[in-house]
């Protein structure tokens, strides 16, 4: 009878703490990264979105592709930023059958370093969170540059959801 009375008590405790684990997600979904509240309470930093065709970003996007070595290690030391800009190159998403070839060349060239700065950026939780509130998926960022002091400018190839 001990042992019965222990093993209910035990179910008991578990069921209770599995109803808090659940009630804790639930509260952790709802305050999600849709708001841009939230994002910039997360962040830390004004997240802000624009459209450009990668024709027309052609010699910015390879000039930061130039530079992605020496920006691996910015985005790995970076933790504050006041701005965080995402362009997205419309005519570059994979539904649009990639970069245009200026640009391909230039992601081929820079192909293992790229593939590097993806990484940092999905280990920074700044940068992360930044691009994950637009619904950016780190293997779409062709570069990032950081310009003026406190800003960045993340390249996706990608097209916003809306």
């Amino acid at each position: 009878m001990a042992i019965t009375s222990f093993s209910t008590g035990m179910r008991a405790v578990a069921a209770t703490a599995f109803l808090a684990a659940a009630g804790l997600a639930t509260g952790l979904k709802a305050q999600g990264l849709e708001s841009t509240e939230t994002v910039n309470r997360i962040v830390g930093s004004q997240v802000k979105q624009e459209e450009a065709k990668a024709t027309a970003e052609a010699r910015s996007v390879n000039t930061a592709i130039d530079r992605t070595r020496e920006n691996i290690g910015t985005v790995r030391k970076t933790s504050k930023l006041d701005k965080v800009d995402i362009v997205f190159l419309t005519d570059a998403a994979r539904s649009e059958g990639g970069p245009p070839p200026e640009i391909e060349s230039k992601v081929k060239q820079h192909q293992d370093d790229i593939t590097e700065l993806r990484k940092e950026i999905e280990a920074n939780a700044l940068l992360f969170n930044a691009i994950e509130s637009r619904r950016v998926q780190a293997q779409d960022v062709l570069a990032v540059e950081f310009d003026d002091p406190g800003k960045v400018v993340i390249y996706a190839a990608a097209k916003p959801s809306n």
